[in-house]
């Protein structure tokens, strides 16, 4: 968006008078904004990433009582602080969370700038702009999918974008226009609060709405119209799962990512058939009994998992062992007492705690 469509927006004072009022009479409670601290913000835009409020809301209230600054969290151990981290997903996170803290507590004080905070571990230009904004009163507007839906309609602007990130990129200069320098933290959690509550991006509710009178799209009578992002190419996949366990029935086969994976490094999950040198075929031909299956989405990924219990022969536990022995300690025989101590992917927790805690 160029400086003259930037100046284009009619009364940028006024619209920010108006923001302030409604978000200041109508902000939810939250415990990050109670008594709010550097920490706490820092916390919680990070648990924020990719994750809702409700989702978020008990993880964080945890994390508060057993790591409650970041001296606390700078002295934790990795395994720890993954898995007070279990159920959010995403624990490249809480690995960068882990490191802001030891990079913080190695300097004489925290840095106040939005460039500073860039060059710290997990921190993009939206984390940079809120943790600044909120505790130190810089003018870095945050601009995330909620505050362009709320721009385009503002503007009516119509121009297609390929994603979320080359629409925040285009609107970041009208963002930082209407910020202003007068309590830019509460400017930017307002922008938040609207994008979450009222400029909603299906049935948005326009005739409460604190800013319909600056809103083209609401004069056009076409919120919904904006913003105009391709849609995204979604993929299915159907992946098998196996709760297995030892001839004494003790332990459970359990699969580790290994800790340079992309994703779900280090974190346990109950392995696939491939994992074990089996195929679906053979899943199959075992008489494997299907448990349950779950779907959950991944970025562009529509998963479908279908959890089987297998009672395995003397000749596949043969196999079975051989598989484990070469598999460079990513499978482990987990002690059944041990499994609520170790760190697994959310999906999987709680369906083993559904359907297989009773072993």
């Amino acid at each position: 968006m160029n400086e003259s469509r930037v100046n284009e927006f009619p009364d940028k004072a006024s619209f920010r008078r108006d923001l302030l009022a409604w978000y200041r009479a109508n902000a939810r409670v939250l415990p990050w904004r109670t008594a709010p601290t550097l920490y706490k913000t820092v916390v919680s835009e990070f648990m924020l990433q990719q994750t809702q409020i409700k989702t978020a809301l008990p993880y964080f209230e945890r994390w508060m009582r057993e790591l409650p600054g970041f001296a606390a969290l700078a002295s934790a151990t990795e395994a720890r602080v993954v898995k007070l981290w279990e159920g959010l997903g995403y624990y490249t996170r809480a690995r960068n969370l882990h490191k802001l803290a030891r990079a913080i507590a190695a300097l004489p004080r925290p840095p106040r700038t939005p460039e500073a905070w860039l060059a710290l571990p997990g921190v993009g230009p939206y984390t940079a702009a809120a943790i600044t904004s909120i505790s130190f009163g810089a003018p870095a507007a945050c601009v995330d999918g909620n505050v362009v839906r709320i721009l385009a309609r503002l503007t009516a602007n119509d121009t297609g974008f390929r994603d979320s990130a080359s629409a925040a990129k285009y609107f970041a200069p009208l963002a930082n226009a209407l910020i202003g320098t007068t309590n830019p933290g509460d400017h930017n959690q307002a922008m938040m609060e609207l994008g979450a509550t009222v400029c909603l991006r299906q049935n948005p509710s326009c005739i409460i709405c604190p800013v319909r009178a600056h809103c083209a799209a609401a004069r056009m009578s076409a919120p919904e119209t904006f913003p105009r992002l391709a849609a995204k190419k979604i993929e299915g996949q159907k992946i098998a799962r196996i709760w297995v366990l030892d001839a004494k029935r003790t332990a459970v086969l359990l699969h580790r990512a290994a800790p340079s994976a992309r994703r779900l490094a280090g974190i346990f999950e109950l392995p696939a058939p491939e994992n074990l040198g089996l195929s679906e075929k053979d899943i199959a031909a075992k008489h494997a009994k299907k448990i349950t299956e779950q779907k959950r989405s991944i970025t562009r990924y529509r998963i479908t998992e279908i959890f089987f219990e297998l009672s395995p022969g003397a000749a596949l536990r043969k196999r079975m062992a051989a598989q484990i022995a070469g598999s460079n300690g990513t499978l482990h025989w987990v002690p059944l007492g041990e499994l609520p101590r170790v760190t697994l992917s959310g999906p999987h927790r709680r369906i083993v705690d559904a359907h297989f805690a009773k072993e």
